[in-house]
């Protein structure tokens, strides 16, 4: 592997590809340990005001967005307009291209299995367990449990010892997230936070990144009538570089009729939830300890080993690059 590149796996073709880093020089530079005697740089970097300006610049601003290389990014990262939910002369900004609607119900097939966990979004995903008995634990890297829950979160012990995903969204990615399981949600609170970027090489460098930025957690009781019984799973949402906000907007017919996403609602598997706005971020799963079996495949790829920035955790875990909807686990007794 050349020195700052990133590879990750296919899932429909098994073929392993490079991934383009957005900014990666900036960022390089932000976490490397040149800074790391210069922490308020970094900390102004990450701060909710600056995240708005890049964000404004890159999204909202033509020119600067041409300076920066997004117009280019985008033209070379194979976004499909086939896609969109309308007409390509609707996105006549990069914001919008972003922040962009798709038939999901046409392009984004589930898995028959109504009981089957789906992906919440277009993604590259690592899985763990937090139990350092499983074949999958990984010593905590990109978050701390419990802090990701917030400090005096109610929700600590159900999840102890749990099944994890990370899904690592990249800037051309759909950007909007769907429920990955149908159940009544338990609780949904606001843990404030940085705005460190989703890069790999911002990764490597922080301590457990994901725990330290703003996010949204939805506790999700899928034991309920017409739920997956799959027990509580946490969803958490995850802010970033240029992320201004996590907009809950969850619709049960396409896009029609979103509403905020409250205690008491019922969540059906596969419904948009939220819509990041605009750019790269992050959604962890969490599940009950011995609830859920992760798809085989997802876990053959991780352990491929085929070059990646993840280099501090010994051996790299490697993404597998999934689509909303998904398989990604099934009930541990099937």
């Amino acid at each position: 592997m050349k020195g700052g590149e990133h590879h990750y796996i296919e899932r429909g073709t098994g073929n392993v590809l490079r991934e383009r880093l957005l900014g990666n020089a900036v960022i390089k530079a932000l976490y490397s340990s040149a800074l790391e005697n210069a922490p308020l740089i970094t900390r102004v970097a990450s701060s909710r005001y600056v995240s708005r300006v890049l964000g404004h610049l890159n999204y909202d601003n033509l020119l600067s967005a041409r300076a920066t290389g997004m117009l280019k990014f985008l033209r070379d990262s194979g976004v499909d307009f086939s896609e969109f939910a309308g007409p390509p002369s609707e996105y006549e900004t990069v914001r919008k291209i972003f922040e962009r609607q798709i038939r999901y119900w046409e392009c984004r097939p589930m898995p028959a299995n109504r009981h089957a966990v789906v992906c919440p979004a277009d993604a590259r995903v690592l899985l763990g367990s937090m139990a350092e008995s499983s074949g999958l634990f990984v010593k905590q890297k990109f978050f701390a449990f419990p802090e990701l829950l917030g400090e005096g979160s109610p929700w600590h012990r159900e999840f102890s010892d749990g099944d994890h995903a990370v899904f690592r969204l990249t800037p051309e990615k759909y950007h909007y997230t769907h429920a990955p399981v149908s159940g009544r949600v338990a609780d949904i609170y606001t843990v404030d936070g940085r705005y460190h970027p989703c890069n790999p090489n911002a990764a490597v460098q922080l301590i457990t990144p994901i725990s330290k930025n703003r996010r949204t957690v939805t506790i999700l009781d899928t034991s309920c009538q017409n739920g997956s019984a799959v027990g509580l799973v946490a969803m958490i949402e995850v802010v970033a570089l240029m992320i201004g906000c996590i907009e809950q907007r969850y619709c049960q017919q396409h896009y029609e009729n979103p509403r905020e996403v409250a205690i008491g609602m019922m969540l059906e598997r596969g419904a948009p939830k939220a819509l990041f706005r605009p750019g790269s971020s992050t959604v962890v799963l969490l599940f009950q300890k011995g609830r859920i079996r992760f798809a085989t495949d997802l876990i053959a790829n991780q352990c491929r080993s085929i070059g990646n920035r993840f280099i501090t955790l010994g051996q790299p875990p490697t993404e597998t690059d999934v689509k909303v909807r998904s398989i990604l686990a099934v009930p541990a007794e099937e």
